[in-house]
This record gives C-alpha cells, sequence and structure tokens, in this order.
C-alpha cells in the first residue's frame, strides 16, 4: 500500500480549532508528506489586496518536512471571493491572482477553483457567462505563471451553476482555455451519483487532483467512517491512470475537537488493505 500512501495529501480543514503550526506538526508525525493549504483566515489570510507571509509556509513545510501541492482558496457562499459574483470583480480577480502568486512562490502545482455560485433570484445564465469570462481570465493568469488551475464540481446547496460531469463538461468548453483542468471532489460525484468512470471517460488525463474522501455517500469524512469502497475506489483510479494526490479533504466538524484522528482512521483503514 506504500505507493497509495505516498500520494496522500493532507489539508488543514478540520484543523481550524488549533493553530496552523499543529497542522503541519501533526502531517509530520503521521508520515504524510504532502499537503494541500486551505486559505482559512484563522491559519493563512488572503483576501484582495494583502496575505499573510508566504516565508511562514516555507518555513513549516522546511521544518516539517512536507511538500505544498496546492492552494485551495475560500470561495463558496459566504466568502466574498465568488468567480461569478457581479459585484466587486476587479477585487476578485485580484484575489485569485494573489492566489496563483502564493502558489507559484510555494512551488505547489496548481490552485483550487470552483464556477462560483448564483443567487437564487437572479439570472443562472448571467452568472454563468460571468463565471467563464472571470474564470478564463484567471487561466490566463496562471498560464504566465505556470500554475495549473484545478476545478471542482460543487453540490446543488452550493451552487447551481455545475453539479454533475455533465455540467463541469459545458463549463470546461465554454471557458476553453488549455491551463483549466478537472479536480474530483469525492463528496460532489457521489451527490449526483456519478462515478470515477465517468469522469475519466469525459475528462482523461485533465483529472490532476483529487479531493479523496469517505462519506454516506458524502460528508467530507475519514476512511472508515463511511460507507465508499475504499479498495474499490483506489483500483478504478488506477485503472485509469491516475497517479496523481488523494487529498483528504476532511471538512467535518467531527474531527475539529482533535482533527489528527481523521488521518489516523485513513491511514488506518490503507493499512489494512490488500492490494497487490
Amino acid at each position: 500500500m506504500k505507493k497509495y500512501k505516498d500520494r496522500l495529501c493532507g489539508m488543514n480543514c478540520h484543523y481550524r480549532f488549533h493553530t496552523f503550526e499543529r497542522f503541519f506538526q501533526e502531517m509530520n508525525r503521521l508520515g504524510i508528506k504532502n499537503v494541500e493549504i486551505w486559505t482559512g483566515p484563522m491559519h493563512f489570510y488572503v483576501d484582495y489586496n494583502k496575505n499573510q507571509s508566504v516565508e511562514q509556509l516555507k518555513e513549516y513545510a522546511k521544518k516539517y518536512d512536507v511538500k505544498i501541492i496546492g492552494i485551495c482558496p475560500e470561495q463558496t457562499n459566504p466568502k466574498p471571493n465568488n468567480v461569478a459574483s457581479p459585484t466587486r470583480q476587479e477585487d476578485v480577480y485580484a484575489y485569485y491572482c494573489r492566489m496563483v502568486d502564493i502558489a507559484k512562490e510555494v512551488n505547489a502545482q496548481h490552485i483550487l477553483v470552483t464556477t462560483g455560485w448564483a443567487y437564487y433570484d437572479e439570472s443562472v445564465e448571467g452568472a454563468w457567462n460571468r463565471s467563464v469570462e472571470m474564470m478564463r481570465k484567471v487561466c490566463d493568469y496562471a498560464k504566465a505563471n505556470d500554475i495549473l488551475v484545478a476545478i471542482e464540481a460543487l453540490q446543488p446547496n452550493e451552487s447551481v451553476l455545475a453539479n454533475s460531469v455533465e455540467q463541469l463538461k459545458a463549463y470546461l468548453d465554454a471557458v476553453n482555455h488549455p491551463q483549466l483542468k478537472v479536480c474530483i471532489d469525492f463528496g460532489a460525484m457521489a451527490r449526483v451519483n456519478n462515478t470515477i468512470q465517468d469522469y475519466f471517460d469525459v475528462f482523461g488525463k485533465n483529472v490532476i487532483h483529487t479531493h479523496f474522501v469517505d462519506g454516506k455517500p458524502t460528508g467530507h469524512l475519514a476512511w472508515s467512517d463511511g460507507t465508499r469502497d475504499l479498495k474499490q475506489d483506489l483500483l478504478d483510479l488506477e485503472a485509469y491512470g491516475y497517479d496523481g494526490y488523494l487529498s483528504l479533504e476532511s471538512a467535518n466538524s467531527r474531527y475539529y475537537e482533535k482533527p489528527w484522528t481523521a488521518e489516523e482512521k485513513t491511514i488506518s483503514a490503507f493499512d489494512q488493505l490488500e492490494i497487490e
């Protein structure tokens, strides 16, 4: 199982009631060599105009021997950094450019984005068009800085713009930019009854990242806390040639007090697998 465990990637979402350094300490203790940084302001503050020192990120990564592979901005309602926003578009664009800059400084491969969200009492088409236009601009900036942009679908209660493989395909076609790639979020995938096969049948090698979590069928759970088949999911990813990171977005309040228990459960689940 070492070939899979070496690709595990910690996320700090559920460490929000602990210091940022504690997150890095726990990744080191648990032997997780890769991290995706969620820019929750309690850990690493970013807005359109400023951000905390990237030197701190570099220091923690070096001190605790982990690699920062991606930057995951805050961007769902009620966060202000909505790609589809009808207002503050210059600020939103500046925010995502700042994320690209941060990713470049820490040698990450990508930033993680969504389509953003529409107000229920506005035209979905209008929000879609704003999102597509903004995403194209962000991708232009990312390309100039050699950073990929990985987009994930959102669940229907989070956004009405792109929930399924089919909708995400339409969105990528509309943006039409080589820098825009795909992240499979296992929660969003399960919510609309899509499968790993569905994603690879449509996107193929453009799938560059996963938010690899268990669920019932959703819930951002540690592996063994949900009902998914870990062994089958790993075999399915391997069958399609996926060799990217398995990012543990265990963003569930049940782990807030002792967040490291989520990674411990996942590692235990991996250790119990038997795969040739």
